[in-house]
């Protein structure tokens, strides 16, 4: 397992768990707006953690800890993936994964193992908008489309997310991501956080022309709009994160 580092401690990453974070590297996406570029376009030079010194730490946490999230990076491009799961479970804990659906069949593989207890998936636009926002021209939408109805069956707890700034959603954006996962069991609204270095930095000159020169969040009270827009257009269960409601 490639993995290029950890956190301690949250209690953000795994929702109602005490949890550690992991960080994988390579993502087969290139959405500009990521604060995790390095680990998606040059993941060969970053710091690796070794999987035994990693598993060494959870052995002395475990009686703390809840839970590991696995993050990215795109998780499900680790081809040991399943098995760094197991020896988390070993240990009696909790497994969260966050994904961008592009992989449906190692999602369906860890549901039936029963290999993860909490699945989060980003929705980074409606279908329309879906190939700018990520990057990837000529993105083939099936996928996601897979992954999506794979959650929806409801088989383990998930969330689907959205990280919203200026540049790439508003509310005809939202109507499209409404029709879509309408009928899902929870879906976050995350505002864009600045970071000072972001995929889009770390492209060529000819590429970063494609993208705006930067990303600006909503305030608080737009993205409460966006909301409320969303759950008058029949979405159950619609949040903002990290502000009160």
């Amino acid at each position: 397992m490639e993995i290029h580092g950890y956190n301690k401690t949250t209690l953000l990453d795994f929702p109602e768990h005490v949890a550690c974070t992991v960080f994988t590297g390579h993502c087969n996406m290139r959405c500009p707006f990521c604060h995790n570029g390095d680990l998606v376009l040059l993941p060969l030079s970053q710091p690796t953690v070794p999987e035994e010194e990693f598993f060494a730490f959870l052995n002395k946490r475990k009686n703390i800890l809840e839970g590991v999230a696995i993050t990215g990076g795109e998780p499900t491009l680790q081809k040991d993936l399943g098995d760094f799961i197991r020896r988390i479970k070993d240990l009696g804990l909790l497994v969260k994964l966050d994904s961008n659906g592009l992989k449906p069949e190692v999602l369906q593989s860890l549901i039936d193992a029963k290999l993860v207890d909490y699945l989060a998936m980003d929705i980074k636009s409606d279908k329309e908008h879906y190939a700018q926002s990520v990057g990837i021209p000529n993105l083939d939408l099936k996928p996601l489309e897979e992954s999506v109805n794979l959650l929806m069956q409801n088989r383990v707890p998930y969330e689907f997310r959205t990280t919203v700034m200026r540049q790439f959603h508003n509310a005809d954006i939202f109507k499209g991501i409404a029709d879509w996962i309408g009928g899902c069991e929870k879906y976050f609204l995350q505002s864009y956080v600045d970071s000072h270095r972001i995929l889009r930095d770390l492209l060529p000159e000819e590429e970063k022309s494609k993208y705006p020169d930067v990303f600006e969040a909503y305030t608080p009270e737009e993205m409460k709009e966006f909301r409320d827009l969303l759950v008058s257009l029949g979405m159950k269960s619609v949040h903002v994160r990290g502000i009160a409601e």
